[in-house]
């Protein structure tokens, strides 16, 4: 009995330590299994935090964003990553970008550093032959062209070579003068002088002078001989013509020795001067470099182009230059004035107006920490711009990628480009949209009465200006098929136009040029699209109208190369509101109204670049 109690004392003894066990053991692996999940739960939220969507903006339009690379959606220009803000910079002007979003967008620097700047002149010119070996060949004598024997323009002629061969009665009666006084001469010497003379003032030569007095016959044909050697670039007669003493026949240029003319803007005047050497390119032979000294200046300014004249003459080894050769030149001018001044590189300035801002990285931080400062810039270098105040020796300066850090700049609401006071970027952001007001055309001004509107004149790059020149003939031609009425033709003439505004590279283009230029591209693109979903020749030719004033306003903006532009205008198109066009011709050729008014209109205005 006592070890039946004992026994039972130790089973409950037992089965209260196993019930105790199984609880602290539940107890345990159930805390456990809680804090695990906790654990994996914020690695997870860590990990999570970790991985940030990469924002993708344009840098001229930072209302764009995407969670993908890409083109942007209104001018097509390549999609830079945006920084997510942070870092350890306390200045709360300054905007910081990641290291993956800055090498991304290829944001790159460099320490600003004092140079002794040397200046590159760039000049756009012609060939031209040498002014001082033109001679007008002219006829000696009154009277009929019998005939030509030098046919065409751009013939090669020698001294002395004959011309052409004139009837003239004059000729024949002061020959018959001499023959007759021949017969008097010993008696008469003054009279057989004077008729003698007579034949001189005619241009005859003493030879055939003495071959008349010789023979006694009467030459009924003069022959016009060339008084000098070289390349015929006018014919201004044509067999059969009658001509007085005086008349042109023919207009002679020596090509031996040649010109080449460049216009330099009234900006670079300084940095140029007599003597100076030039280094140039012609189109007509790449890879060839050509130099020469300059030897004449422009004294004036051309009002209407705005440019002088620098002259470099070359002589002309086997005719390779001819006449009307495009060139593009360099001249290097060392800026005494601005000796170990601070130099950056021309990729480093943003433009908004008259201001113009650097981004500056911050010392004080490891991280890609920038911030805006605006400066002062002296002369441009061609690549790089000398600073006259702003920056300081041995600061480091964004050189690549500046649009993109101003982008991040403009939607964190920092100080920025277009925004210098901060503050976050509307949606709604608008580069300057450009309309038709101030534009010269019957909207907004009195009927056929040009405006008074004044343009602001952007340099650009030759590059553009080359791409502005074939959008230029392509309107031409677009222009054309509508004198024509051919709707067809017209809507595949607006699709090569399109095409040929979508080749213009507007990464030639920087600050207040690139913003001018993307508006006037998108409304060019909306009038050349409405002609080229359009079979019907009326709204083709309305549509045209509204092309024709944005071109014109591209083209002061920008200009052309090489090109003369007439702006053309007729009263009575758009039912008596009148529309203007571009020309290349001074002739009306009416677009709005073809063969049934082909000649209605007169020229407003010529545009000569």
């Amino acid at each position: 009995m006592k070890n039946q109690r004992f026994f039972d004392k130790k089973y409950i003894k037992y089965s209260l330590l196993l019930i105790l066990g199984i609880f602290l053991g539940w107890l345990f692996f159930h805390t456990s299994d809680k804090d695990k999940g906790k654990e994996d739960a914020t690695v997870v939220q860590q990990e999570g935090a970790t991985e940030k969507v990469t924002t993708w903006t344009c840098s001229m339009h930072p209302q764009i964003r995407m969670d993908h690379p890409g083109d942007c959606p209104i001018c097509g220009m390549d999609l830079i990553p945006v920084g997510q803000g942070g870092g350890s910079s306390d200045d709360p002007d300054a905007v910081h970008i990641s290291r993956e979003a800055a090498q991304l967008a290829n944001v790159l620097t460099s320490t600003v550093s004092r140079q002794n700047p040397v200046k590159e002149i760039r000049l756009y010119g012609k060939v031209q032959a040498d002014e001082r070996l033109y001679q007008n060949q002219v006829a000696h004598v009154p009277g009929r062209i019998e005939t030509l024997t030098v046919n065409f323009t751009g013939e090669t002629v020698r001294n002395g070579q004959v011309l052409a061969e004139i009837y003239s009665p004059e000729l024949i009666t002061a020959q018959q003068e001499l023959l007759e006084t021949v017969k008097t001469k010993q008696i008469q010497p003054e009279l057989y002088e004077a008729s003698k003379e007579k034949l001189r003032q005619w241009k005859l030569f003493e030879d055939q002078i003495d071959a008349i007095e010789s023979s006694g016959k009467v030459i009924n044909n003069f022959k016009v001989l060339s008084g000098t050697s070289g390349t015929v670039i006018a014919r201004r007669v044509n067999t059969g013509d009658y001509v007085s003493a005086g008349t042109v026949l023919y207009e002679i240029a020596d090509l031996s020795k040649m010109w080449v003319l460049f216009d330099a803007y009234e900006s670079d005047l300084q940095f140029l001067r007599k003597g100076k050497k030039i280094s140039f390119t012609l189109q007509a032979f790449p890879g060839t470099d050509f130099s020469g000294i300059i030897a004449f200046i422009d004294p004036v300014i051309d009002p209407v182009t705005r440019v002088a004249k620098v002259r470099v003459e070359l002589p002309n080894k086997s005719d390779r230059l001819k006449p009307g050769m495009f060139a593009s030149g360099v001249v290097s001018s060392d800026l005494d004035e601005y000796r170990n001044e601070i130099v950056i590189p021309r990729s480093a300035v943003l433009w908004t107006g008259k201001r113009s801002i650097v981004y500056v990285r911050q010392s004080d931080t490891d991280e890609p920490v920038f911030k805006m400062r605006e400066i002062e810039l002296g002369p441009s270098l061609g690549e790089s711009y000398v600073v006259i105040n702003g920056l300081i020796d041995g600061e480091e300066i964004v050189t690549s990628g500046t649009f993109s850090v101003d982008a991040s700049a403009q939607l964190e609401g920092k100080p920025s480009m277009m925004n210098p006071a901060g503050g976050k970027v509307s949606t709604g952001h608008d580069h300057g949209a450009m309309t038709n007001q101030g534009v010269d055309t019957p909207e907004n001004s009195q009927k056929g009465t040009p405006g008074k509107t004044e343009f602001n004149k952007i340099s650009v790059s030759m590059d553009f200006v080359m791409q502005l020149n074939e959008v230029y003939e392509r309107y031409i031609i677009l222009k054309n098929a509508l004198v024509e009425s051919n709707p067809e033709k017209a809507g595949q003439e607006s699709d090569k136009l399109k095409e040929a505004l979508a080749k213009a590279d507007m990464k030639l283009l920087s600050g207040d040029a690139h913003t001018k230029w993307m508006s006037m591209l998108k409304n060019l693109n909306n009038h050349v699209s409405s002609i080229s979903k359009s079979g019907e020749i009326e709204e083709q030719r309305d549509a045209f109208s509204e092309l024709s004033d944005q071109l014109y306003l591209t083209i002061k903006t920008f200009g052309l190369m090489g090109k003369t532009v007439y702006y053309q205008f007729c009263p009575m198109a758009k039912n008596d509101k009148g529309a203007y066009w571009l020309s290349e011709i001074t002739d009306i050729r009416n677009p709005y109204y073809g063969k049934s008014m082909l000649t209605c209109g007169e020229t407003k205005e010529t545009l000569k670049y």
